[in-house]
């Protein structure tokens, strides 16, 4: 009875553990452009003085939303990184460039 319950709960943490995954990347694809305010703010615009720990936070979201993985062994370290500014780059210039109404 003990193992049948033990089983139940198992396929119970999984199914919700997938839920929640779905869940996170569904709505992480829902919003995949920058804001007005994203497209004018750090790592887009340079910084007049000290860069803040919360932008430092926010460019690592942006790298890690465009597949960049920092928490991963990576042996491609500068290779992977740089790939992942590529695309956030280019990703900037979509969704700020005059005209897209993103940026101004």
């Amino acid at each position: 009875m003990l193992r049948v319950w033990k089983a139940k709960m198992k396929r119970g943490v999984k199914a919700v553990f997938l839920m929640m995954l779905l869940l996170g990347s569904v709505s992480a694809m829902a919003d995949s452009k920058l804001t007005a305010e994203e497209c004018n703010d750090y790592p887009f615009k340079p910084v007049v003085g000290e860069i803040t720990h919360a932008q430092l936070v926010q460019e690592l979201a942006e790298l890690e939303a465009v597949g960049y993985e920092p928490y991963k062994n990576d042996y491609y370290y500068p290779d992977a990184l740089q790939a992942a500014q590529a695309r956030l780059h280019a990703k900037y210039v979509a969704d700020c460039a005059p005209g897209t109404g993103g940026g101004s």
